[in-house]
């Protein structure tokens, strides 16, 4: 998984950097082929904005998050990501299933 964070009129503290490299890797652990993780966050008036577009094998995501306080942003950032990436996951493994050869009907020849 690549991790690449971007501050937008913030600076990028070592320990907000620590904070979102530990959130990721609880979405790393439910779903492990990640390919590109892009964090962006940023500070417009009073509002502290968190930004992810993660690239998958067939499909990007996208989240966006806005709250009065960074941290609390980041950690609905990585609650809305963990959702979807669930989901994405379930119906992957759904549409594999379904397609698979012993869930088939066959017509046997009489």
């Amino acid at each position: 998984m690549n991790l690449i964070l971007t501050g937008d009129h913030v600076e990028i503290t070592p320990a907000l950097r620590d904070y979102v490299n530990s959130k990721m890797e609880k979405i790393s652990r439910h779903f492990d082929h990640l390919i590109d993780v892009n964090v962006i966050l940023s500070v417009e008036k009073h509002q502290q904005k968190a930004e992810a577009y993660i690239h998958l094998r067939g499909k990007d995501i996208f989240v966006e998050v806005e709250n009065a306080d960074m941290y609390a942003s980041i950690d609905s950032l990585v609650d809305k990501l963990d959702r979807q990436i669930l989901k994405y996951k379930e119906k992957n493994i759904e549409r594999r299933n379904h397609e698979a050869l012993k869930n088939q009907e066959f017509d046997h020849p009489e």
